[in-house]
């Protein structure tokens, strides 16, 4: 099933436009930290999964972190990267993931200590 199938599903049978993940990961215990991102299927390199914080001063770090944001882990090897634009910060694979891998990104954002 395509991805623009599977979005009109969701839309018609339950009435959402908007959903919290991507559709191709979903959330499992990481052995890094607690939950992390994986691949419901292989990903080739340079798929962008989406938002994952949206500028803003008002709140601390001065981002407003989405789901997407809030559960991929740090990596020193990673698999994806996190990178600006405009207001954005996104998410995209730097390599291809294989189904099942947890997905990965060096942090920059925060103070890793």
């Amino acid at each position: 099933m395509m991805r623009s199938q599977i979005f009109q599903n969701l839309t018609s049978t339950y009435g959402m436009t908007y959903l919290p993940l991507p559709f191709n990961v979903y959330l499992k215990r990481s052995e890094i930290h607690g939950m992390g991102l994986y691949a419901k299927e292989d990903i080739e390199k340079g798929h962008v999964f989406g938002i994952t914080h949206v500028s803003d001063y008002e709140f601390e770090d001065g981002y407003i972190r989405t789901p997407l944001g809030g559960f991929f882990n740090h990596s020193e090897t990673p698999n994806c990267e996190a990178y600006k634009e405009g207001r954005y910060i996104k998410l995209k694979t730097i390599t291809d993931v294989k189904k099942d891998e947890e997905l990965t990104a060096f942090y920059w954002l925060y103070d890793l200590d």
